[in-house]
């Protein structure tokens, strides 16, 4: 078996802090500046992991999906009440937005006149909506019943609670226990919608 690339490494380093600078400052606002600043970097280090200032914002994107399923994924294998979806609703009502990843997602929207970027965002809510649907799909075998909500479309559906709630965050349009209840009781009905329990 071959060595892991130092290349590899070296961006698994990097990518959380190009993926703040990019939540905090925006796609067009920040610059390679920046971004080497913040690494504590030459420009040039930065140029060697990616081909430029895009693919270091479409790495983020990648980056945002793979932290959120980590963190999903580590609130489902815990010893807790309820199936792993609940265990999952219950993590994202708690934790929603704290980090502002979500920002990242957000700015690649105005970047939608960008074939790559945009590509990169609907694959990034296709995977997903893939992995929800999973959790879906799972949870609705406990009542051993299917209900009248098509699977699918619920998954999609609490993508778009996430993301609301992300929204009502940045804009502090509710209050924590408000957003949390948000989440966690609406997230609730639509559980009870995908099966029998």
């Amino acid at each position: 078996m071959g060595r892991p690339s130092q290349v590899d490494d070296k961006r698994k380093e990097l990518i959380p802090m190009v993926a703040r600078a990019f939540a905090d400052l925006s796609y067009r606002r920040v610059t390679t500046a920046e971004l080497a600043s913040r690494c504590g970097v030459m420009e040039n280090v930065l140029y060697r992991m990616w081909r430029d200032k895009k693919a270091m914002f479409i790495a983020s994107i990648d980056w945002v999906y793979e932290r959120a399923t980590a963190a999903w994924k580590e609130a489902m294998a815990k010893d807790a009440p309820g199936t792993p979806a609940e265990r999952m609703l219950a993590y994202e009502s708690k934790h929603i937005g704290e980090f502002g990843h979500m920002r990242i997602l957000f700015a690649g929207l105005s970047e939608t006149d960008d074939p790559e970027i945009r590509q990169a965002l609907a694959d990034m809510y296709r995977k997903y909506h893939a992995f929800v649907l999973e959790q879906v799909d799972a949870h609705r075998t406990i009542g051993g019943k299917s209900r009248t909500l098509d699977h699918s479309l619920a998954a999609w559906a609490f993508i778009g609670l996430g993301t609301m709630a992300t929204i009502a965050l940045e804009l502090d349009l509710l209050g924590d226990r408000t957003r949390q209840g948000l989440m966690k009781e609406i997230g609730a009905c639509l559980l009870r919608e995908i099966a029998d329990e």
